[in-house]
């Protein structure tokens, strides 16, 4: 290997890939507008869902219950009669309509167990599963409330109080913009890589470097570490300015650390690219592919969701999968602030990873050229 080659070899992809429009505007695209779009809008987050309302006790304690739902969370609840519930649930005008029964307060004065109605449309999944625990802990905090004052129940003598570490708002934004950087890492290096090499196949120009006095290894490092330069660069940036300047959420640990181990990361995927594209015959093919194995790598990764809730066995499949340790890395170092002491396993895990994968795209890549 010569450095110098692999050098110029590298310049020369990313001459070629500052000629491509559409990978420049996916690059931009993926760093910027799409990291912002994802932490603003947050599907996950209960925001102005409808409710609606059938108080048939007219009481202080159903108008305090009335009274306590809120904006953002929810809309301006509806006062409807009984017999016009199902119609709107059914037209899909609510998403929530809760039944106050007669009576409700003065049960629960005479010891008596009430019991609230609450008909959800799950139809709104996303809204349905969280928005039910809201209005489960509402409806629950405001009749504990209202009896301890109308002296029913003593207070208890235990109480819960609740410290959110890391994320104290509770915010979904924290979470969603940097895990979509993530996302974008593992989407971006994949893609770069792979289009790299097939372009090069389409256009006839590999034909023009295996007469030239280069090896195969140069001309996969200098893939590797032009296309990677640029993730690691766009990765950089977008933490710096769309994270922390525009959408002011804090990273609490050391970018330096975070951007080592995102180098690690960078190896084995731009190496995996490789590997799917000498795999694949066509930029066709490639896609495809790239949707066969890109998204279990995200899913499953513990981005989108805890790798707790998962079974053991995909946890342990998992582990093979180099973004599942740099998300778990990312999570420790940006979120809750970890050193190197702590984050040690990870790193050696993806050197470990990105080294197997790399020789295993570079075994493929010198099949394919012969």
């Amino acid at each position: 290997m010569r450095p110098g080659t692999i050098f110029y070899l590298g310049m020369k992809e990313l001459q070629g890939l500052v000629r491509d429009p559409i990978l420049i505007g996916l690059i931009i695209y993926a760093f910027t507008i799409a990291v912002y779009t994802e932490a603003e809008s947050v599907p996950e987050t209960l925001n102005n869902a409808p409710i609606a309302l059938v108080d048939e006790d007219n009481s202080p304690l159903s108008r305090r219950i009335g009274d306590s739902f809120l904006s953002p969370y929810f809309k301006q609840p509806v006062m409807i009669t009984a017999g016009e519930m199902d119609a709107r649930m059914d037209a899909g005008t609510d998403t929530f309509a809760l039944d106050i029964p007669p009576n409700f307060q003065s049960d629960l004065i005479a010891g008596k167990a009430p019991v609230i109605q609450l008909n959800v449309d799950a139809t709104r999944m996303t809204q349905a599963f969280s928005g039910s625990g809201y209005l489960q802990s509402i409806v629950t905090t405001e009749v504990s409330d209202f009896a301890r004052a109308s002296t029913v129940e003593q207070a208890p003598n235990v109480e819960l109080t609740l410290r959110s570490r890391f994320n104290p708002e509770l915010n979904q934004r924290w979470f969603a913009s940097v895990m979509s950087i993530i996302d974008n890492v593992t989407m971006l290096s994949i893609i770069l890589t792979g289009t790299a090499l097939i372009r090069e196949r389409e256009h006839g120009t590999i034909e023009h470097l295996l007469v030239m006095p280069v090896t195969p290894i140069e001309i996969m490092l200098s893939k590797v570490w032009s296309m990677g330069i640029v993730v690691f660069c766009a990765t950089l940036f977008s933490l710096i300015v769309i994270v922390q300047l525009m959408l002011q959420v804090p990273i609490e640990g050391s970018l330096a650390l975070f951007m080592a181990g995102a180098a690690l990361h960078l190896l084995a995927t731009t190496a995996m690219g490789i590997a799917l594209a000498t795999i694949a015959g066509s930029m066709p093919q490639f896609g495809l592919l790239i949707m066969l194995v890109l998204l279990p790598l995200q899913i499953l990764s513990g981005a989108t969701t805890p790798r707790e809730s998962m079974p053991a066995m995909i946890q342990t499949i998992m582990l093979a999968a180099p973004n599942t340790h740099f998300v778990l890395m990312a999570q420790a170092i940006l979120y809750r602030g970890a050193s190197l002491s702590v984050v040690w396993p990870q790193l050696i895990w993806l050197a470990g990873i990105a080294t197997i994968l790399f020789t295993f795209s570079l075994r493929g890549f010198r099949r394919s050229l012969k």
